[in-house]
């Protein structure tokens, strides 16, 4: 399958307008989602990780108890691409939003 092409900067900055919570640092999308507690915040990452499989696109991701830290960024097309949009749009999904 071949991969997408990375965005240019503009491309980005106007699909991020339709992701409540994300922010642009350069050539990635960052974001914390924030919980009840740490089942709440693992069952979270759980159901993430079935979607990202489904995309063949994987978050760089940590979690603090209560937090879920995600960057997201298509290494081998170094930036942005329409499946960090995509992922990110399904977190904030799953996320209740």
């Amino acid at each position: 399958m071949k991969r997408p092409a990375k965005l240019s900067a503009a491309a980005a900055d106007a699909r991020l307008s339709a992701l409540p919570g994300w922010t642009r640092r350069g050539r990635k999308l960052h974001r914390t989602f924030t919980f009840r507690d740490f089942p709440e915040a693992f069952g979270f990452m759980a159901r993430v990780a079935l979607a990202a499989e489904k995309l063949g696109h994987h978050p760089d991701w940590a979690n603090a108890w209560n937090r879920v830290t995600v960057v997201l960024s298509t290494h081998d097309a170094g930036g942005l691409t329409v499946l960090d949009f995509r992922l990110a749009a399904e977190m904030n999904r799953l996320a209740g939003e």
